[in-house]
């Protein structure tokens, strides 16, 4: 599934970079994460560094009978693109807010 912007609710309405918002989506967090996954050019949005995403994961199509929540992780906008010239112009790109103990239990 791509980026869907109907699903990106504003919870907040503050200035760009203070915002927060909720997104639901069929798509793996890893996905979401990746760069580019969301644009402001392609996709009309005003996100900014500093703009904090929980991405809500869904087994089926968001709020959707029988669809549930299977996680969720909160995401920090930490860079947008804004040179026009680049290939990559207006990508959005996102980081998890907290580390998971999955990193920290290599078993070594």
């Amino acid at each position: 599934m791509a980026f869907d912007t109907a699903l990106l609710f504003a919870e907040t309405n503050a200035p760009p970079g203070r915002r927060k918002y909720r997104y639901d989506t069929t798509d793996h967090p890893d996905l979401v994460e990746a760069a580019g996954y969301m644009n402001n050019k392609d996709d009309n949005q005003n996100l900014q560094r500093g703009d904090r995403i929980d991405v809500y994961l869904w087994s089926a199509t968001p709020f959707a009978a029988g669809s549930l929540v299977t996680g969720g992780l909160p995401m920090i906008v930490t860079n947008v693109i804004g040179d026009d010239a680049a290939a990559s112009a207006g990508a959005v790109n996102m980081a998890q807010v907290f580390l998971t103990t999955s990193l920290f239990s290599s078993g070594t």
